[in-house]
């Protein structure tokens, strides 16, 4: 098959953002479309069969268009504009300046990444309640908590409600010294973390000291009615059925509410079943409420982090199909077994 070649200027670009260090992205792309990339005289020329010179070149023009927008391209750009690439949804990738949530204290814009991220902003705006589900990685507190302080700089809610279940993660931690606060205070420090980011620390003490934003363990919901804010849930496949219930149940006028949770993650004991899953299949035809799942194509941490995601996913699945097959051969054993006897 002929081979194909195709231009692209790259006049007043930064090349350095644009290919990386050492040329990795470029020999990231080369891989992925089997493709050979020439860089030269501010322009870059591709060479290949046709159908991998297109896609090469849309992922490159997609590149610069973050470039230009963003200010720099990252690894986790260039990887999910590839896959986008091949499943013909480039178009659909937004762009950060376009989707701006908010600013961290840095001037750091927080904004969605991925389309799964940008569907999951979108529902929040749209819908009262939307549960956000997915693996580590994947934005889903961050960005909920982006919306949170949005919304209560924007005075459409007055407060803030940050919750989430006070159950250790597979270890003993025995007695914690200290207040009441002290105690808990270790479970939450990731919604602290992101409130300091995205706030700034004097900002989020001031309002705190005012009531105007609560970081509280999920018990202390209990028997409160929650108007005029914005709630939001983490950690919600560590809650039981009447834990969540009790929390659904708190939400008053004007509030807005965001339930966060990783179903692969559950620190429950055995035999406990998750409030977040009994909630999924009571809730999933209330059209008031949006339910979005996030994948590991929405990862958007280190590269290594989807990597780690993907391992275990493959790694379940195989269980399961072994799993599957045992009790499959356990039937069949006990249904010959009956017929001898």
């Amino acid at each position: 098959m002929a081979l194909k070649e195709y231009s692209i200027s790259l006049e007043n670009k930064n090349l350095k953002s644009i290919f990386g260090e050492l040329d990795y992205y470029l020999k990231k792309i080369e891989k992925a479309f089997h493709v050979t990339l020439i860089a030269r005289n501010d322009a870059i020329k591709i060479i290949g069969e046709e159908k991998d010179v297109a896609l090469t070149e849309k992922t490159i023009v997609k590149l610069l268009d973050i470039e230009e927008h963003n200010g720099e391209v990252t690894e986790h750009d260039v990887d999910y504009s590839i896959s986008l690439c091949i499943e013909d949804r480039i178009g659909d990738m937004p762009v950060t300046d376009k989707e701006t949530i908010c600013h961290t204290v840095m001037g750091k814009p927080v904004a969605p990444k991925t389309i799964g991220q940008k569907e999951y902003v979108d529902a929040i705006k749209k819908k009262m309640i939307v549960f956000g589900l997915g693996p580590a990685g994947t934005g889903k507190t961050y960005l909920a908590m982006a919306m949170a302080i949005t919304a209560f700089k924007n005075e459409e809610v007055s407060r803030i409600i940050l919750t989430r279940p006070a159950i250790e993660a597979g270890e003993k931690l025995g007695f914690l010294p200290g207040d009441l606060q002290s105690k808990v205070d270790p479970y939450l420090r990731p919604l602290y973390d992101a409130l300091y980011q995205i706030m700034g620390a004097d900002s989020f003490a001031k309002n705190m000291e005012k009531g105007l934003i609560e970081v509280a363990p999920l018990a202390y919901m209990r028997g409160r009615t929650l108007d005029n804010a914005f709630i939001i849930l983490d950690e919600a496949q560590n809650t039981t059925p009447a834990q969540m219930k009790m929390f659904l149940t708190r939400i008053g006028f004007g509030s807005k509410v965001v339930v966060t949770g990783d179903a692969t993650q559950k620190d429950l004991g055995p035999q406990v079943e998750s409030g977040l899953d009994v909630a999924l299949k009571v809730l999933k035809n209330v059209e008031e409420i949006g339910i979005i799942k996030l994948t590991s194509k929405d990862v958007v941490r280190h590269p290594l982090v989807q990597k780690i995601v993907l391992a275990y996913e493959d790694f379940e699945k195989k269980n399961e199909k072994k799993d599957a097959g045992r009790k499959k051969g356990e039937v069949k054993t006990k249904r010959i077994a009956g017929k001898r006897n």
